[in-house]
C-alpha cells in the first residue's frame, strides 16, 4: 500500500499541465494529474490539490504557494519551479536556488515529503540552449538540496527522451501530452510505484524523405519552425516580461483543495471550486482522525 494519502502540486505551467490538454479540451492535464491518478490506483482515496499556476516566478511559488501547501500538511508535494526564472537574462542560479531551499524548509519543517525536480537539458533547442549553463547549475543545486534534506528527486536533466522535439507543443516551453505523460511515468519511478509503461521508449521519429534530399528538406524545415517560433512564441514572450506581464496574471489554481482523484482509466474526479484555504479549515483538516495513518 503506497504510503502517501495526500498529495499537494507546487509550480508553475510545467506543474499546471499546459501543452496538455484535458478530456473537455477547456482546461490543462499534466503530469501531476496524472501521476495522481497513477497514484490513486494503489491508494484508493488519494487526495490531491495543484495549485501551479503559469508564469510564477520561484519567488512567488514561495511566497504564494507554499503557504497553502503548508496549511493543507499533505504527506507528499511535489515543487518544480524556477525555469521562468532561469529565462531572465540577469538570473542567477545561486540566488533561485536559495529560494528553492526556502520552499523545500519550509514543507519539509510542516511534515511533507517533498518530490524535487531539476530542470531539462535545453541542448537540443536553438536559443534556448543559451541559458544552458545557468540551468545545469541549478539543477545541481536542486540535487544538492533533496539530498540535504532527504526529497525524492526527480532528474528531468538526466532524461534523455526529452531531447525529441516530439514530446513539445510549437512554443518549446511546454510539453505535449507525450512529453507530461513521460514526466508522469519518471515521477512514479522516483517514489517506487510499479506502472506498465517505460518513459525511456523512443518517441516515434518524424517524417523524413530518402537521402540527402530529404535530409535537406528536413533541414529547411528545422530553420523555418526556428524563424516561426521567433516571431510567434518567443517575441510576445519577451514582450510581456518587458512590460511586467505574465500568463498567470490574475489567473487561479486548477485544484486549490484537496480533493479525492479517481485511478486512470475511472473517469476524472470533478475539480473543486476555487476558494482559499481558511484558517478554520486548515485547523479542521490538522485535526482530522487518522490523517497521518498512511505515512
Amino acid at each position: 500500500m503506497v504510503r502517501y494519502a495526500s498529495y499537494v502540486a507546487l509550480g508553475d505551467s510545467f506543474t499546471e499541465g499546459v501543452g496538455d490538454p484535458d478530456a473537455a479540451g477547456t482546461g490543462c492535464r499534466g503530469w501531476a494529474d496524472r501521476f495522481a491518478e497513477h497514484l490513486a490506483a494503489h491508494r484508493p482515496g488519494l487526495r490531491y490539490a495543484n495549485l501551479a499556476v503559469r508564469g510564477k516566478l520561484i519567488g512567488e511559488v514561495l511566497g504564494e504557494q507554499v503557504p497553502a501547501a503548508v496549511a493543507m500538511a499533505p504527506d507528499l508535494v511535489s515543487l518544480a519551479a524556477g525555469g521562468n526564472d532561469l529565462l531572465r537574462p540577469r538570473a542567477d542560479p545561486d540566488e533561485l536556488a536559495a529560494t528553492f531551499e526556502a520552499a523545500v524548509t519550509a514543507l519539509t519543517s510542516a511534515g511533507a515529503v517533498v518530490m524535487a525536480f531539476t530542470g531539462f537539458d535545453p541542448k537540443a533547442f536553438p536559443v534556448l540552449r543559451l541559458i544552458r549553463g545557468k540551468a545545469a547549475v541549478f539543477s545541481m543545486h536542486v540535487r544538492a538540496i533533496a539530498g540535504r534534506h532527504g526529497c525524492v528527486l526527480v532528474d528531468l536533466w538526466s532524461m534523455r527522451a526529452l531531447a525529441g522535439r516530439e514530446l513539445w507543443t510549437a512554443d518549446r516551453l511546454h510539453m505535449a501530452p507525450d512529453g507530461h505523460r513521460r514526466v508522469a511515468l519518471l515521477a512514479c519511478e522516483a517514489i517506487g510505484l510499479p506502472v506498465t509503461e517505460d518513459w525511456r521508449e523512443p518517441p516515434a521519429p518524424g517524417p523524413r524523405g530518402p537521402g540527402r534530399l530529404g535530409a535537406a528538406a528536413a533541414w529547411m524545415r528545422a530553420r523555418w519552425d526556428d524563424l516561426e517560433w521567433v516571431t510567434e512564441h518567443a517575441a510576445p514572450y519577451l514582450s510581456r516580461r518587458l512590460h511586467g506581464v505574465s500568463s498567470g496574471d490574475g489567473r487561479p489554481a486548477k485544484r486549490p483543495g484537496l480533493a479525492v482523484v479517481r485511478a486512470a482509466g475511472s473517469g476524472a474526479a470533478p475539480r473543486p471550486r476555487a476558494a482559499r484555504v481558511t484558517a478554520a479549515a486548515a485547523a479542521s483538516e490538522r485535526a482530522r482522525p487518522g490523517r497521518r495513518a498512511g505515512r
